[in-house]
């Protein structure tokens, strides 16, 4: 009886002791590596669908600066505890005009502007637009410092920087890194490279 009592006291320990090295290990990759996300409705198709499952990258962007063409998970600037996925447009200090179903880039580089081509990745159906609700939409704005110009993928239904502005770095959760369902579309999500066009 004694050695029964032993044997299930050293099992519970081995057991305890999984447990605990398995939460010292994937705990801190949960909170400060990769995170989980659904992605949620139509604003990214045909790029990404509604109850898609991916692992955003959180350690990127503590290392370095995000970039035009990446795609992020961020918190929403109407509601924290809701995140939204779209697509980095503009960056900080770069001035950005949407209108005309065209998205101009203005920077240092280009101080007359530059078209961002997207008609190699978005079907012409999903090009800039401006709702009646996009307040940000026909006239020049300026990024500030620290902030981003997002876009969904499928603008006629996306609510993204065209009505809520340029969307601060703070509110990132990370960058979209790796997509594992449905399973006939796992991949590593690529950066969207923009060739300027004028």
């Amino acid at each position: 009886m004694n050695n029964l009592k032993q044997g299930i006291i050293s099992f519970l320990l081995e057991v305890a002791k999984v447990v605990l090295v398995s939460l010292v290990i994937i705990l801190p990759v949960r909170y400060f590596i990769i995170q989980p996300f659904f992605v949620s409705g139509s604003s990214m198709v045909p790029n990404f669908h509604d109850r898609e499952y991916i692992l955003v990258d959180k350690w990127t962007y503590a290392l370095g600066r995000p970039q035009r063409g990446d795609v992020v998970i961020f918190k929403s600037p109407t509601d924290p505890k809701e995140y939204f996925i779209k697509r980095i447009v503009g960056l900080p200090g770069e001035r950005v005009l949407v209108g005309d179903n065209k998205i101009t880039i203005f920077n240092d580089r280009y101080p007359n502007g530059f078209i961002l081509f997207e008609s190699w990745y978005l079907p012409e159906e999903n090009l800039t637009l401006c709702a009646s609700n996009s307040s940000y939409c026909g006239r020049v704005i300026t990024i500030d410092d620290g902030k981003y110009f997002l876009l969904g993928d499928n603008r006629e239904h996306s609510s993204d920087s065209r009505v809520f502005g340029p969307v601060n770095k703070s509110a990132f959760a990370g960058l979209a890194w790796l997509r594992l369902w449905p399973l006939d579309r796992i991949n590593f999500i690529p950066r969207v490279e923009y060739p300027p066009v004028n």
